[in-house]
């Protein structure tokens, strides 16, 4: 984004450099990064992130009013409603697309957003890495909000594991030594000093959650929670059966809790209206289908990393949805090439990592991750066989 620094950094990658990277990066953990990283990060100049933290700033704004709970009571699926809801998420984060407008300016259009956690520990290890392998301009950091590596890591640790002692709190998910993000949940246990623990391992006494710590039982007495419920229920009736005691009045704390996920969605979209929001309905309140549906892409509210998104929309795709309350009518954004590589341009999303601790009015801006892409999508699945696409972060000028 910043030529000057492109041109440079391109002009001075080898290969041979980046698989010293990948190498020491996969020696951390080994066996856990499944996922492409990508050859590059993204150089971010101060007009744009500012651009960012405006439109952030706006979404908090909705997310912070009194009445944000009532106007999402009815986001979270009734099947799916965890008792003992806090009063916000811990965690936020906020995609966006590095878009171009009718201006040739580059702007952020946002995407998605979830109330919930993200590569939050691996980010770290990946900046970390990088540094040792790639010469960082003066004056660029990944972290936001005026974090770095150590207050960065310590916020974190005083969200997730609050006034209790490291063995008390665990990271949840299921099966999560075969996630895709698993690198991730090894970073936490090496940084935070927790343990990760999958669901079907939980013992329940009365209203206690316990786990075998080295074989000792030990209390759960607060989950730093990584189940996305929507792919608790692709699961087999076994694990199914297991879940059903998260939805149970248990005696601990959730950090984030999971009606957050709902919450903070696809579903709030509706409610926003800023230049670097695209404009989204719920279908069924859609008075008049637009004429031009070759400018809007579909969703449906409740669905599993990104299943079910019709970008090319047809009437008989709209005509074909029998729930119009359960999908959501959104402005087509138009993705920049905004990343020089040795072939062709890559399209780029950034998301931004937000932390909200208790007894703070507003969550803030702490660091980020990138994915690049030269698909019809951003995501692993459209980016088979090329190079210059994956995951990275940004580097963001300060």
């Amino acid at each position: 984004m910043i030529p000057s620094i492109r041109k440079e950094y391109n002009n001075t990658f080898t290969k041979e450099k980046y698989e010293a990277f990948l190498k020491e990066l996969q020696a951390a953990h080994p066996n856990t990064l499944e996922f492409r990283v990508a050859e590059t990060p993204i150089f971010v100049p101060k007009d744009f992130t500012e651009k960012l933290l405006d439109v952030c700033d706006h979404i908090i704004d909705v997310i912070t009013l009194p009445e944000f709970k009532e106007l999402t009571k009815n986001a979270i699926p009734k099947n799916l409603q965890v008792p003992n809801e806090n009063e916000h998420s811990h965690f936020i984060a906020f995609d966006f697309g590095i878009c171009i407008n009718e201006a040739d300016e580059y702007e952020p259009q946002l995407i998605e957003m979830q109330g919930f956690p993200s590569l939050f520990a691996y980010e770290v290890l990946l900046d970390d890495v990088f540094r040792k392998h790639f010469k960082v301009p003066d004056n660029f950091e990944c972290y936001l909000g005026g974090f770095n590596r150590e207050t960065y890591l310590q916020e974190l640790k005083e969200i997730i594991i609050g006034n209790h002692h490291p063995e008390n709190v665990i990271l949840l998910e299921v099966f999560p030594r075969q996630q895709k993000t698993r690198v991730d949940f090894y970073c936490t246990e090496e940084y935070l000093g927790i343990k990760m623990v999958c669901l079907t391992e939980l013992i329940k006494e009365g209203k206690k959650l316990y786990y075998l710590n080295n074989g000792k039982k030990t209390e759960v007495k607060r989950i730093y929670n990584r189940v996305i419920f929507d792919d608790l229920q692709q699961q087999s009736a076994e694990v199914q059966e297991k879940g059903k005691i998260l939805f149970e009045a248990l005696d601990v704390e959730w950090c984030p809790h999971p009606n957050w996920f709902y919450r903070i969605s696809k579903y709030t979209l509706p409610f926003l209206r800023h230049p670097y929001i695209p404009k989204t309905f719920f279908l069924n309140e859609v008075k008049e289908i637009p004429t031009d549906l070759h400018n809007y892409v579909l969703k449906p509210l409740f669905s599993f990393a990104g299943q079910g998104v019709v970008i090319d929309v047809t009437q008989q795709d709209i005509d074909n949805v029998k729930d119009p309350e359960n999908w959501i009518l959104q402005s087509k954004v138009k993705y920049a090439d905004v990343i020089q590589t040795p072939d062709i341009p890559a399209k780029a999303e950034i998301r931004l990592f937000y932390f909200w601790k208790d007894g703070t009015a507003r969550p803030v801006p702490t660091n980020n991750l990138s994915r690049l892409s030269k698909g019809k999508m951003i995501g692993v699945r459209y980016n088979k066989d090329k190079e210059w696409v994956g995951g990275n972060f940004a580097y963001f000028e300060h």
